[in-house]
């Protein structure tokens, strides 16, 4: 990376999506380790409120998908999340894993010395109040801290709620498609990187985000020859959930 590019995002180049990409069931402390077993200095996860307010880790705004519970994580305290399995849908090995709290998740990367990509994920009709709790916990949970995590997240309203709730820790905008008013958007929130689909990306649109002062994530890239294309083109980080093809010799 470049000087510019590394003052632009000093931050890993490659990051294990969800903790552990698709080698450990996401979201859960055992894919955190295993991110870094495998020699990544990053990860992504993603942070929604549990029904009692505390901040977790999970994608889905229900629980099927990856714990075979019922109902809403919205909907449901975190004392009854904690007695699902969060593992068991991936593999026999991570049998047992649970859904982490995310002072568990953010605890473990210092101890890792993991840097973190904190996706805002907000149920429906949540978003502004995600956003502060989730940026208020990160301010917490990384004081003094060398790097703080960057706060993403689809939402405009969850972003605007974490700049507002702690203003000094760095934000990306998430999107699939980049829209045209990309620009506003980008400093309406006062974010640092535009987190993009790395298919919604050409050299020209990436060389452009890069002129009007902004880093680029692209999300999610598992195949070297794309990921040598983006780095070609000056996109600053990469997230896999290939973590056995895309590795070490990107980092």
């Amino acid at each position: 990376m470049s000087a510019s590019g590394a003052r632009r995002w000093p931050y890993p180049r490659i990051l294990a999506h969800r903790g552990g990409g698709k080698l450990a069931p996401e979201n859960t402390l055992g894919a955190i380790r295993l991110g870094a077993a495998m020699g990544f200095h990053g990860v992504e996860f993603d942070v929604m409120l549990a029904g009692c307010g505390t901040p977790v880790l999970i994608h889905d705004e229900t629980l099927k998908r990856t714990t075979g519970g019922r109902g809403e994580v919205a909907r449901t305290p975190y004392g009854t999340l904690a007695q699902l399995d969060a593992g068991a849908w991936h593999s026999r090995p991570f049998r047992g894993e649970r859904i982490p709290r995310f002072e568990d998740a953010a605890r473990l990367c210092r101890e890792l010395h993991l840097w973190a990509n904190v996706e805002i994920k907000p149920a429906t009709g949540h978003e502004r109040r995600t956003g502060e709790a989730v940026a208020r916990a990160a301010h917490t949970l990384w004081r003094g801290a060398a790097q703080p995590p960057v706060l993403s997240s689809f939402s405009p309203l969850a972003l605007a709620a974490a700049r507002h709730a702690a203003p000094e820790l760095p934000r990306g905008l998430l999107v699939g498609r980049i829209p045209r008013h990309w620009r506003e958007l980008m400093q309406d929130l006062e974010c640092v990187a535009l987190h993009c689909n790395y298919r919604a990306l050409s050299r020209r649109l990436a060389a452009q985000i890069h002129a009007a002062g902004y880093a680029i994530l692209a999300w999610t890239v598992n195949d070297r020859r794309s990921a040598r294309k983006l780095f070609g083109w000056g996109v600053n980080c990469l997230v896999t959930d290939a973590l056995d093809r895309v590795g070490a010799e990107f980092r």
